[in-house]
This record gives C-alpha cells, sequence and structure tokens, in this order.
C-alpha cells in the first residue's frame, strides 16, 4: 500500500518478538508479510497482515510512545468490540484477539480491505450515504449499554460564545484569510446570533436515539459488494442521527465529493430527518471546528489542523447557504 500520510509508524520488525509470537499465535498461523497502513491522522501502528495459510488480518495497536488518546482509544474500541458486538456486528469487523502484552495493546480485526473512498462518485456516495441511512435506522431505539455517552453530555460540550473567546472574537479564525482577514471577521460576527439560537435548539435532545458511530469519515469505513463496514468506534455515543450525518457529509466535500446538501438529501430517501435537528447538527459541528482549526499542531498528528481547517471552510460555506447568508468567499482559503 501506497504511503499516504506523513505520521511516523513502527515497521513491522520494531514490534516486540514476543507480541509478534502472540500475533502468530492467535490467528493459528505465522504472519508471512505486515504491511503497515498509512492514511488516517495519526501515528498508531496499524498493519494488513498476510499469513502463511493465506488468510488475511489487520492490526492496530498502542505502546508506550503512543499518547494517551491513542491508548484510551483503544481501550475504548476493544470495550465496543467485546460489549456491542450482537448488535453491531453488521456493521463491523470481526474481532479476532486482543493482546495485552508489557506497555502493547493490540486489537487484531477482520482485513476489510484497501480504503474505498476516495475518490468519491455520486454513485458511492450515494450508495454509502444510505447504506449510512439504513444503519441508523436500524439501530434506532436500540437498548444501549449504561456507559454509552448520552446526547446531552456531548452536545454540552460545545459553545459558541466559547469559541469566540478562545479564538479572541474570532480573529484567530479570520487571520487564515490574510487580507480578507476584515471580512472573514465581520462575517462570523455576523452569523454568530444564528448559530447561538440553533445551539439552543432541542431537536438533538428529543428522541428516539440511535447508536452513533460518532466519527463518520471514509478512513472509518469501507464498502464492500453493497455492504458497509465501520470501524475505529472510540466516539461512540447514543444521540439522534441528524448529528452523526452531519458530519460526514461536510467530510465528504472536503475530499472533493458531493455537496454536503446532496449528502443530506440521499440519506433523507432512505431515513427521514428534522430540519431542526440537522441546524443544530450543522452548527455544533461548526462551533467544534470553530474551536480547534486555529489552534497549534499537535505532535504527532501532522495534518490534522490542516484536515479540520478544510472541515471548518465546508461548514462555513454550508452555513451561509443554508441560512442564506452572503457568500463567505474569504473561507476558500481555509480549504487550501
Amino acid at each position: 500500500m501506497s504511503r499516504t500520510g506523513v505520521e511516523e509508524k513502527l515497521p513491522w520488525r520494531e514490534v516486540p518478538k514476543a507480541v509478534r509470537q502472540q500475533v502468530d499465535s492467535a490467528l493459528g498461523s505465522p504472519v508471512t508479510r505486515a504491511t503497515r497502513v498509512w492514511g488516517g491522522y495519526g501515528p498508531t501502528p496499524t498493519y494488513r497482515l498476510v499469513l502463511e495459510d493465506g488468510r488475511r488480518a489487520f492490526l492496530k495497536g498502542t505502546y508506550q510512545e503512543s499518547n494517551t488518546f491513542m491508548k484510551n482509544a483503544l481501550r475504548s474500541e476493544e470495550r465496543v468490540y467485546q460489549d456491542l458486538a450482537p448488535v453491531l456486528d453488521r456493521w463491523m469487523p470481526r474481532l479476532y484477539a486482543a493482546i495485552h502484552y508489557a506497555d502493547w495493546h493490540v486489537l487484531i480485526l477482520e482485513d476489510l480491505g484497501p480504503q474505498s473512498v476516495p475518490p468519491w462518485t455520486p454513485g458511492k456516495a450515494r450508495a454509502i450515504t444510505q447504506a449510512l441511512a439504513n444503519y441508523h435506522k436500524a439501530l434506532l431505539g436500540t437498548q444501549p449499554p449504561a456507559w454509552l455517552s448520552q446526547p446531552h453530555e456531548v452536545l454540552a460540550q460545545e459553545n459558541w460564545a466559547q469559541a469566540a473567546q478562545e479564538s479572541q472574537d474570532f480573529q484567530t479564525i479570520a487571520a487564515f484569510a490574510g487580507a480578507e482577514a476584515s471580512q472573514a471577521l465581520a462575517w462570523l460576527q455576523k452569523i454568530s446570533p444564528t448559530i447561538e439560537s440553533a445551539l439552543k435548539q432541542p431537536a438533538l435532545t428529543e428522541g428516539p436515539y440511535a447508536i452513533l458511530h460518532g466519527d463518520l469519515r471514509s478512513d472509518n469505513l469501507r464498502f464492500n459488494q453493497g455492504r458497509l463496514y465501520l470501524f475505529d468506534w472510540p466516539s461512540i455515543q447514543l444521540g439522534r442521527p441528524e448529528w452523526d450525518i452531519a458530519a460526514f457529509a461536510q467530510s465528504v466535500a472536503v475530499e472533493n465529493g458531493p455537496s454536503p446538501e446532496q449528502v443530506i438529501k440521499w440519506y433523507g430517501e432512505q431515513f427521514p430527518l428534522r430540519t431542526e435537528a440537522i441546524e443544530g447538527a450543522l452548527a455544533w459541528w461548526l462551533t467544534f471546528f470553530a474551536r480547534r482549526a486555529w489552534q497549534p499542531e499537535i505532535p504527532g498528528l501532522p495534518r490534522l489542523r490542516r484536515f479540520q481547517r478544510q472541515q471548518l471552510g465546508i461548514l462555513i460555506f454550508w452555513a451561509a447557504r443554508h441560512w442564506s447568508f452572503p457568500s463567505p468567499k474569504w473561507a476558500r482559503l481555509l480549504l487550501e
């Protein structure tokens, strides 16, 4: 697989021998080839494995040098595979084994093949979007485990006034517009009451709820022979499907796919959406990225901030169209 990321990832030979031996034992056949998997936005050790008997598997892990976020995420993901497999097994790869050895924590999963998208075609985008609608529809009203995050817990984490305060009244965001910074600042200030109002609406806290993936984007899914698989589950939570699909819709546009509005329309062909909930989700995600896109780079994650700025740009254009605000031409600079 070609390298598409710049994060540091250990070659397989540098994984401790004892861990590699436990992988061989867990799979019942020695690993003959391990190819590092690039992509995503973190340095998590990830490999596609080929076994001596011809089978394949996917491995992801953390070790001493992994940051706290990565370690917690993998622990959360193991819990999802262990506790929610009876509910989610139609949409997740099989978990073959979990290994804990010294400072290493490893999950061995079914190999679902290389990334399905991008590039996005209208046909792929529609099929995947409607598969996501069917996923949400099937899980609507499902009795969740008690440890799953509740909607009010997640939604309360973002506040537009806080976004303004942290960004020096949006000046740090406007600075990305260069010579057009004054127009950017005026636009952000003008839309502020609308965003604040949308965040206060109760639509995203009104049931029924579904079990949401929480991080829907191309590198967290595979679409094979008409079947949707989702992985990377640490952000799983309970909530309205509009929150999940709004995040996915903007990520498709970031990757030069169809517009968020088109994705939402395709989704609605399978599962009707509440306009007020979509507005709340649009405002929530706009706030989320307005609080993060301008912040300093994170060590070990050299592409994350740029990706967040692109997502912020797409959401700004989407918000302008949705609420009939003047076109924020300055936001094109966030997309670069």
